[in-house]
């Protein structure tokens, strides 16, 4: 963790100097984002599970939503691009803080193995809440989606949490360590800014592409997977 040159006066930067990445685009601008909101937070005395706790208040309203007016979007009462604008700036939002909340911790030293496990579950329910709002846009779209693909999504997607809570700690460690700019811009299908971004998108300007959205975060996601436990096993023997 970098050293402040003014421990009672940090600027932006100083909080994002802490930031623990996220992949290419959490990096240029969730991080960026949050470091504004880790700013403000210190100014005004908050400690950093007051923003983990308004991450997942504002993620879920923006999430339940989504999923409330998936039908009236799919019989064609409600433009796409109001869902699809809300779920951009509601996501982004609540993912800032959410890299907001680490960055407060680490720079004003309120960080706290109860804060970890705090923020950990919240980032567990914010994400069950997007599942399901993909999820239900789909099937909202396409009726006949099968049953098993929804549950193959939601199963395979929680492969971003365990594999990022995973990387933490003594024993972390990547599958992916080169950090060049042609792999990181290959990660960026796993950056979790980049991935709701994406998903915003599709919401607004083509919801009936989300069964194909979910077929192919299930494919990178059981991929990455199967890689992660080939690599680990090999590593083992």
């Amino acid at each position: 963790m970098s050293t402040l040159a003014e421990p009672s006066h940090p600027t932006v930067a100083d909080f994002h100097r802490v930031n623990r990445g996220g992949g290419l685009f959490s990096e240029s601008v969730s991080q960026w984002i949050g470091a504004v909101f880790a700013l403000v937070a210190q100014r005004l005395g908050l400690r950093p599970t007051a923003l983990t706790i308004t991450n997942l208040l504002l993620g879920l309203a923006t999430s339940a939503t989504v999923v409330a007016l998936a039908g009236p979007v799919a019989a064609g009462e409600v433009p796409a691009w109001v869902v699809g604008l809300l779920a951009l700036v509601g996501w982004q939002l609540a993912y800032a803080l959410d890299c907001a909340d680490g960055q407060l911790a680490r720079v004003t030293g309120q960080g706290s193995a109860a804060g970890a496990r705090v923020d950990v579950l919240c980032d567990v329910a914010a994400q069950i809440a997007l599942v399901a709002a993909l999820s239900a846009t789909a099937v909202a779209q396409h009726p006949t989606m099968p049953t098993w693909l929804v549950a193959a999504f939601a199963g395979t997607w929680m492969v971003n949490l365990v594999t990022s809570v995973m990387q933490s700690g003594p024993n972390a460690a990547s599958m992916v360590t080169s950090t060049s700019l042609p792999v990181r811009l290959v990660k960026l299908v796993r950056d979790y800014g980049a991935v709701i971004f994406v998903a915003a998108l599709v919401l607004a300007l083509a919801p009936a592409l989300t069964f194909w959205a979910i077929v192919a975060f299930t494919v990178i996601n059981g991929g990455f997977l199967l890689a992660s436990i080939t690599f680990s096993a090999r590593a083992s023997l």
